[in-house]
């Protein structure tokens, strides 16, 4: 690493750039496993500045630089990428090579510019480079404007190397990478040091000592990019008394092109930064599409959507009556009625389709791994509609009429339902993908969100947890490095007495901290009936406004001199610093004031074990067994506590449909700190806390407050399991 930074800076010091010239090599593929994102980015732009023909699809590239030294992982890499390839030991004779030009093979000198000789006949036509001619390139002639150089070739010329125009160049035979034909059938990954090597010693060294695997391509279904051809016809120009005039013509065209490039070159450097993001987020984004968008599980391109209507499913009467064991149940006044929000109906934990809907979540994971966030909100709606459903689904027409479900949706079910296994064939594919393996590993990571699993995936090029210990550990923000250290731990659920224990040890330690009047609810999964949980959720409330000020930092002190807090990864006291009034609704700021109460997410370990405090027979203290949880203690002033109790409860769809609700319906925002109006942006005190007469007893008279104040069924807890 720290010889590729070394290269590269030295490369800016020297103005290598301007002394290599890398446009007659194979094109060009930077691998980024291994390789952070600044790097990869100077990388790149050292490659523009040697006029490589540089790709962002390793299918389309013939030589590609990589940070790693073992065959193996270029296999991995070429393999990752569907490029099917054979080994040249397998079925080739070694390459045949004089000895005395190993050092040229991929070397090559840029030729003096020429001024633009009117005695002489130029042929702009394209053609492949033989033994016994090379390739020189003319410039049209130099310009009269200080500072300005040429930045592109506007005619070649083909001579034979017994030129008389006084310009060496070098006879070079054929790279491994290229055909004697011109196509491309083979294909080499050399060490990243070949190119800074290279620029540090401002010439280009021979690939051999750099190779590390070197492969021929069956039947290469990418091709290798070319150089576009040019879209003038071939013309020959003959001296004429208008070959002064053409010239200069040419001469303002060039000069005209320089401008141009010079002036956006100062616009990419005021931008630099957000140039850098958002091609690594397009680069990302394209590699996720490229991977998965024709998958069975993917999501189909824009254009198919825009050209192609959906397929409507066909079912004969005979397959209809076969399909449906008997005469179809009432249907249910939510789906008469199309209630299209999921809080206008109850959604029990167990439903009589879960083998379905278990499929169903396999597809939208995926859809949230590979970037498809319309997507994931569409297969969210549909699982809401059919785990509300309070029948036995028996035919696709039962499907059609739930609110969210269309004709895919009909579709999968008929094939879930006729096929032997019970099992999609997406659900198939999904489990069998090595992509999506990776991207899933990366996503249970704490810390670690579907966006970050693609960066880590796409723009680092790991591909397991050693990856990402080994060369991204220092760039992990605190909660990652905490996320893989207790990977394991983690992922083991916590069942409902644990969780219970943990409550009441935080109760108790609030109360410490305040009185007696400190209220602890359980919310998440656990308020659901789940019988294990990911995590633990607690709201922490107190009837006293000022109570509830600051109470997440004495509770967590409290918790850590006690032992039971390993790690404190973040604490938030943003209710606190505005004096706890609810947060005003602000127009045209996307995401502001979402959930912004107090809050602290802490690792969890129960200091209650067998031998604690004594030693082994070492003398070395037993370690505590018991596993590491995470735990989130939430503070709700008790004038919003409602609130925050609903959106703390509810299943993530629930929630969703709760501020759609609110939004479309009341014209409110709804968060769990509170409701505000939007056109005013004031705060609508729907738990009525402002007269102190008819303040709430308690949370969950609170919370039916909040239903009541939105026109709202009351869902009890256990009826909000959207999925």
């Amino acid at each position: 690493m720290g010889d590729r930074e070394e290269g590269i800076r030295c490369s800016e010091q020297i103005g290598a750039a301007h002394k290599l010239d890398l446009s007659t090599f194979p094109t060009i593929f930077v691998i980024p496993a291994h390789v952070s994102v600044i790097d990869l980015h100077a990388i790149e732009q050292e490659l523009v500045k040697l006029r490589a023909r540089l790709t962002y699809d390793i299918c389309e590239a013939r030589l590609v630089l990589a940070n790693i030294s073992k065959p193996r992982r270029a296999k991995f890499e070429l393999r990752a990428a569907k490029i099917s390839f054979r080994d040249l030991l397998d079925d080739e004779e070694p390459h045949p090579k004089e000895e005395e030009s190993k050092a040229d093979l991929h070397r090559t000198k840029r030729p003096k510019l020429q001024p633009l000789d009117t005695q002489s006949t130029t042929d702009v036509s394209s053609s492949t480079d033989s033994q016994d001619e090379s390739t020189v390139i003319s410039a049209i002639g130099a310009t009269s404007d200080p500072g300005v150089e040429p930045v592109s070739q506007l005619s070649v010329s083909k001579t034979p190397t017994s030129s008389t125009m006084g310009s060496s160049s070098l006879s070079r035979e054929p790279s491994r990478s290229q055909s004697q034909d011109g196509s491309a059938s083979y294909i080499e990954v050399v060490k990243i040091e070949w190119l800074t090597d290279s620029i540090r010693l401002g010439e280009i060294q021979p690939l051999e000592p750099y190779l590390i695997y070197a492969a021929k391509l069956l039947h290469p279904d990418c091709q290798a990019a070319s150089p576009e051809p040019s879209t003038a016809s071939p013309v020959k120009t003959v001296a004429s008394p208008n070959m002064d005039r053409n010239a200069n013509e040419r001469i303002r065209t060039a000069r005209s092109i320089v401008q141009r490039a010079q002036a956006e070159a100062v616009s990419k450097t005021e931008s630099k930064s957000m140039a850098l993001k958002a091609s690594r987020r397009d680069r990302i984004a394209d590699a996720a599409k490229r991977d998965f968008s024709a998958r069975s599980y993917g999501s189909r391109s824009l254009q198919d959507l825009d050209s192609q209507p959906p397929p409507l499913f066909q079912q004969t009467t005979s397959e209809y009556e076969e399909g449906t064991s008997g005469p179809l149940p009432p249907t249910p006044n939510w789906v008469l009625q199309r209630k299209r929000y999921s809080c206008e109906r109850a959604t029990p934990l167990s439903s009589p389709n879960d083998g379905f809907i278990a499929q169903l979540k396999e597809i939208r994971t995926a859809r949230l791994l590979t970037n498809d966030e319309i997507g994931v909100r569409a297969y969210s709606t549909s699982i809401a509609a059919v785990a509300a459903y309070p029948y036995t689904i028996q035919s696709t027409g039962e499907v059609l009429t739930l609110p969210g479900c269309d004709q895919k949706i009909a579709h999968l079910f008929h094939e879930w339902q006729t096929s032997t296994d019970h099992r999609i064939q997406a659900v198939k594919d999904i489990a069998d993908d090595p992509a999506l393996k990776v991207l899933r590993l990366f996503y249970d990571v704490w810390g670690v969100g579907a966006t970050t699993a693609r960066q880590f995936y796409y723009d680092k090029g790991w591909r397991d947890l050693d990856d990402i210990v080994e060369f991204g550990w220092t760039g992990l923000s605190r909660v990652q490095q905490i996320g893989v250290k207790y990977y394991d731990e983690f992922l083991l659920k916590i069942p409902r007495g644990e969780v219970e224990t943990i409550a009441a040890i935080v109760k108790e330690h609030a109360r410490q901290v305040i009185d007696n009047r400190i209220e602890c609810i359980i919310v998440g999964g656990y308020r659901r009936g789940k019988a294990e949980s990911g995590d633990v959720d607690l709201i922490l409330s107190h009837p006293e406004q000022s109570a509830t000020a600051g109470l997440v930092d004495g509770v967590v002190k409290s918790l850590e001199k006690g032992g039971w807090i390993t790690h404190t990864l973040i604490l938030n006291l943003t209710n606190t610093r505005r004096g706890q009034e609810p947060l005003p609704y602000i127009r045209n700021t996307k995401g502001a004031g979402f959930d912004t109460l107090d809050k602290a997410l802490v690792v969890w370990q129960d200091q209650t074990y067998p031998g604690r405090g004594c030693s082994d027979a070492e003398g070395k203290p037993i370690k505590n067994p018991n596993a590491h949880r995470r735990v989130d203690i939430i503070i709700s002033p008790w004038r919003t506590v409602g609130c925050a109790v609903a959106g703390w409860t509810s299943g993530t769809t629930f929630q969703r449909d709760l501020r759609r609700y609110a939004r479309k319906i009341k014209g409110w925002k709804f968060d769990s700190s509170g409701v505000r109006e939007r056109g005013s942006g004031r705060w609508i005190d729907l738990e009525r806390w402002a007269d102190p007469k008819t303040r709430c007893k308690d949370a969950i008279e609170a919370e039916r407050r909040v239903f009541e104040g939105l026109d709202l069924e009351y869902r009890e807890p256990w009826d909000r399991c959207t999925g």
